[in-house]
């Protein structure tokens, strides 16, 4: 009998000896990479603040982060459309926004730019030629226009057409750039979907 008992804890310590210790360094090591530590609580910075009140519509400002364009939602005022989103862009970040590292790549200066919602589309006049603009410059004015509220047509914001007119350049739609703005943020020529 005392053999076959040992035989027993052996054979068992072998089966469980091994798996069980693995089974404990695994989760001390999913435990510790959990994020929490012993120094209690620290600072994270201000709440969460959200654009969106009950039922209320949001504009879209495309501002520069370091990897591309990035949308900033704010609250709209009644009746907004795509003349108070680049209203809204042309203003610049606000300091919270340059806060967080965002800026713009559109010129300094006041400038005017003029938008026209129509369905399904957006014409925007700019003060510049595209050929002066930094493309992501031309993202943010593109991105901007497509998402604003107000554009008829219930078509989503990568589906709206935006025509940039020039500055000094007839404004018929023969001589507009047609351009959509893709999920990442960035203006791409109609022509080339």
């Amino acid at each position: 009998m005392r053999i076959r008992r040992t035989a027993c804890r052996g054979a068992a310590r072998r089966r469980v000896g091994w798996p069980g210790a693995v089974a404990v360094l695994l989760a001390s090591v999913a435990l510790a990479g959990c994020g929490v530590t012993d120094t209690g609580p620290s600072d994270a910075g201000a709440p969460a603040a959200g654009a969106r009140t009950a039922g209320g519509a949001v504009l879209r400002a495309y501002f520069v982060a370091a990897h591309g364009t990035w949308p900033v939602a704010r609250p709209a005022p009644p009746g907004a459309g795509p003349q108070t989103a680049l209203n809204a862009l042309l203003a610049g970040p606000t300091p919270a926004e340059s806060a967080r590292g965002l800026v713009t790549a559109l010129p300094a200066g006041t400038h005017r730019v003029r938008a026209r919602a129509a369905p399904g589309a957006v014409d925007l006049y700019l003060p510049w030629l595209v050929s002066e603009l930094d493309p992501v410059a031309v993202s943010q004015l593109a991105c901007t226009a497509a998402s604003a509220p107000g554009i008829p047509g219930g078509k989503r914001p990568v589906d709206v057409v935006v025509r940039v007119h020039e500055s000094g350049l007839p404004s018929g739609d023969a001589d507009s750039w047609a351009l959509t703005c893709d999920e990442s943020g960035v203006a791409v020529p109609v022509n080339s979907r």
